[in-house]
């Protein structure tokens, strides 16, 4: 008994290291301060801005009773586990192991958060999606891509919208752009960003032959109401265009398509998926504006090409993760070597695997 105590004790310590290393006092403070903006009087009258804030309370909320209680736990665990050794009660002691183990591998699965610890990693993400070559079977693959992030983004409870889409005129999509939001998507999908490789039989190739395809995934922060961009206007070319569906079918019989280009970085953004032409300018501006803070505080000048679309074009030779369907079924992450032998669950959204990898190797 007297070792079970200790190896609790010993959670105890590390649950409660975890937590000031996560900063969770902060967390309830900054609680407070959101909890009353929201009893404010006409707190409501901004509905996409209440939203936003009582997001993130429920967010924080959620992260710090979680923590609170497994800290209980332990501590209970520890004073029934003490009060059964100071009586000879070795009954107890089968279910206190049981409930140490159930403890340590919820602390397990919580600690992981301590990988995400980048500026933005407890942030929303914006993450594009592009046709790499291979023509139909890219764009094919590229909405492949599109399905397994948005399972994932189900999967952890995060929201994710479609901002700009342009499909392919037989099947697939040539490009799109998803809002996501959530407690630490940032942190999460970062490490999808890099080209994706597709080896299979093509369904759009009648003699069944195997075909190699690419799309790049990229991923951005959310930087928010950064004060770090400044974006002049005359630094803007905006253009505004009718909105197309399917196949360049019209889907909008006003202007209501924006592109914004930015002068004297070259970087376009588009966008056509909200209501009006007023809402989708907001969305490409806020697109841009964390393309130029990416540009900004990338070091290397490959990074800034790769920001610019200049590089890491979706072919051979770039991929960071296969997905072999033929001859055999596997997906591999060339960068940590991480594999799993099911594609249809990892296509299905099952990322964990990879993602985790991913962080531990970035350590």
């Amino acid at each position: 008994m007297k070792e079970l105590i200790s190896n609790l004790e010993e959670l105890l310590k590390k649950a409660q290291k975890t937590w000031k290393y996560l900063e969770l006092d902060d967390s309830k403070t900054k609680m407070k301060i959101l909890e009353e903006e929201m009893n404010e009087p006409g707190f409501w009258d901004n509905q996409t801005k209440a939203k936003k804030v009582s997001q993130e309370f429920n967010d924080l909320k959620e992260e710090i009773e979680t923590w609170e209680k497994i800290e209980k736990d332990i501590k209970e665990n520890i004073d029934i586990a003490k009060l059964a050794d100071s009586e000879a009660n070795t009954n107890m002691e089968p279910e206190i192991r049981e409930n140490y183990k159930k403890l340590k591998k919820q602390f397990d699965e919580l600690e992981f958060f301590i990988l995400l610890g980048d500026k933005y990693d407890k942030g929303n993400a914006l993450v594009a999606i592009h046709a790499g070559t291979g023509g139909t079977e890219a764009m094919d693959w590229a909405e492949m891509l599109l399905r397994m992030i948005l399972r994932y983004c189900e999967n952890k409870g995060f929201t994710a919208k479609i901002v700009e889409v342009s499909r392919g005129n037989e099947a697939g999509i040539k490009k799109v752009v998803l809002e996501v939001t959530g407690r630490y998507a940032f942190g999460f999908l970062k490490s999808e960003s890099g080209v994706h490789r597709l080896v299979r039989i093509s369904p759009f190739d009648a003699e069944k032959m195997r075909h190699t395809s690419f799309a790049l995934i990229e991923v951005l922060p959310d930087i928010g109401e950064a004060e770090e961009v400044e974006i002049n206007d005359e630094d803007l070319k905006i253009d505004v265009y009718r909105a197309s569906g399917h196949g360049g079918q019209s889907v909008n019989t006003t202007d209501s398509a924006v592109r914004i280009t930015h002068l004297p970085t070259g970087l376009v953004v588009t966008c056509q998926n909200e209501r009006s032409q007023h809402q989708n300018k907001d969305t490409a501006m806020k697109i841009l504006k964390n393309k130029l803070y990416q540009l900004e505080r990338a070091e290397k000048e490959e990074e800034k090409k790769r920001i610019r679309g200049e590089y890491s074009s979706a072919e051979w030779g770039n991929q960071i993760r296969s997905y072999v369907l033929q001859p055999y079924k596997m997906v591999k992450d060339h960068r940590t070597k991480y594999e799993e032998q099911d594609p249809e669950k990892v296509l299905d959204g099952e990322l964990d695997g990879f993602i985790e990898a991913y962080l531990r190797h970035k350590e």
